[in-house]
């Protein structure tokens, strides 16, 4: 290992140490496939040896690539959001890239900086989560020609690379199979849907699906929290206040629904005699909560992947198909069950 007042070593030192070209170097330190075992083997233990990491800057500047991809969620404070970063993580690192994270807070002009900030320092892809980006930033990647793969969002407008699934359509089965339990008073605990697609997609499924059953979904039964379990305890006791109370909520995710769960337990509520929870993306915790919690599941690790899959085919200009339509399921488990003919009002 070099010593601190000593130079970093180069390239060239490498080729030198193992006996080969630095053309040789180069090709083992991109793995490619076009070097014997023995070179190979010799320029792995010059560069051991010495310590010795490729510039990046260099590197980019050679190749026109950083090697970096982006991506920004809304938040990390959500187990959905860490398996999607593991599963990019891992298969990103497979094809030789390195991803930089970055939050949003839900906010579009939190998420449009971030973005930039990641153009400037020379990312060569972005993953974004939903489609309601703003149009200044989407010109942005055309004009220097990033691909962005836009997650969990379906349909994808036709000019965009996309992975996601049908928020609507998932909760219109969740609507229908409440309904088919006996249910006709079903409230919703959204998230906030203001500058999020997915969570106004979901509040759709939900009116459209009661429409179609002959119901409504009436002001008093929408209640739009922040996804927190402090914001969803708050949000379910202002629907249970209501003069004719819900025999069933249905929640814009599992946080939202865990929360409701505890608050219904504060409030004497039996569930699911007295009320039905249903969640959306099937958390770990979700099955192991008592009751355990009916939910609409997302393999999100399916789901990352194909997006990473999607980036990296652009990037090489392969045509594999420019939107990939994931498929969700509802799960039943002990949060559900047919409404009681008649309950008090909580408290």
């Amino acid at each position: 290992m070099p010593a601190p007042d000593q130079p970093l070593p180069t390239i060239a030192d490498v080729a030198r140490r193992a006996g080969v070209s630095t053309a040789t170097v180069s090709r083992v330190l991109n793995r490619t496939d076009a070097v014997r075992e023995a070179p190979r083997a010799k320029v792995e233990a010059a560069v051991l040896a010495l310590g010795y990491l490729p510039h990046a800057g260099a590197r980019t500047m050679k190749l026109h690539r950083s090697g970096t991809l982006g991506a920004i969620f809304p938040t990390i404070d959500n187990a959905i959001f860490a398996k999607a970063i593991d599963a990019l993580q891992r298969r990103l690192a497979q094809a030789g890239h390195q991803l930089l994270i970055a939050t949003s807070d839900y906010d579009p002009v939190t998420e449009e900086r971030a973005a930039l900030t990641m153009l400037a320092r020379g990312v060569d892809g972005l993953l974004l989560c939903g489609c309601s980006q703003d149009a200044s930033l989407l010109e942005r990647l055309r004009q220097r020609h990033v691909p962005a793969v836009h997650v969990m969002s379906w349909p994808v407008p036709p000019d965009r690379i996309g992975v996601g699934f049908d928020n609507a359509r998932a909760m219109g089965q969740v609507v229908k199979y409440l309904i088919d339990l006996g249910h006709s008073r079903i409230a919703m605990l959204a998230g906030v849907t203001r500058d999020n697609d997915r969570a106004a997609e979901r509040v759709r499924g939900v009116r459209e699906a009661l429409v179609a059953a002959g119901l409504e979904l009436p002001p008093a039964r929408l209640v739009e929290r922040r996804y927190g379990i402090a914001a969803a305890r708050e949000g379910l006791r202002q629907l249970m206040a209501a003069k004719s109370p819900p025999t069933a909520v249905v929640c814009g995710n599992d946080v939202l629904a865990l929360g409701a769960l505890l608050e219904a337990q504060r409030l004497g509520l039996a569930v699911p005699g007295q009320l039905s929870i249903v969640g959306f993306d099937d958390l770990e915790l979700a099955a192991h909560v008592a009751p355990a919690l009916t939910t609409v599941r997302v393999p999100a690790e399916e789901m990352w992947r194909s997006a990473a899959e999607r980036l990296l085919a652009a990037l090489a200009g392969d045509s594999l198909p420019r939107a990939t339509e994931i498929e969700v399921a509802l799960v039943v488990r002990e949060s559900s069950g047919p409404p009681a003919r008649a309950r008090p009002r909580a408290r």
